[in-house]
């Protein structure tokens, strides 16, 4: 039986990486649904995908970028994503890669 002291040294809190934080992303990969709370007590959605147990958010953005590539290139495998700005600020752009 671990301490408090020992356990709260060892503790990670469990964060969110963007998918912007990947070199390259795969079309095929799984969406799966998530629910938070923001700073107001509100209740929101978003889409993640897991990579070797790691959770990317996909913004909506990125979801309506890619379907219009998609559209145009729709045996595109792979494609990398930039953001730039912060917060409600935060423009993200999708790259075709192959």
């Amino acid at each position: 039986m671990a301490k408090l002291n020992e356990e709260a040294l060892a503790y990670t809190a469990p964060t969110t990486k963007n998918i912007a934080d990947l070199d390259i992303v795969q079309t095929d990969l799984e969406l799966e649904d998530r629910t938070g709370k923001d700073s107001q007590g509100e209740e929101f959605k978003y889409k993640v995908v897991i990579i070797n147990e790691e959770e990317f958010r996909v913004p909506g953005s990125v979801l309506g970028n890619l379907k219009a590539i998609l559209q145009q290139k729709p045996d595109l495998k792979t494609f990398k994503v930039t953001k730039a700005g912060a917060g409600m600020n935060t423009k993200y752009t999708v790259i075709p890669l192959e």
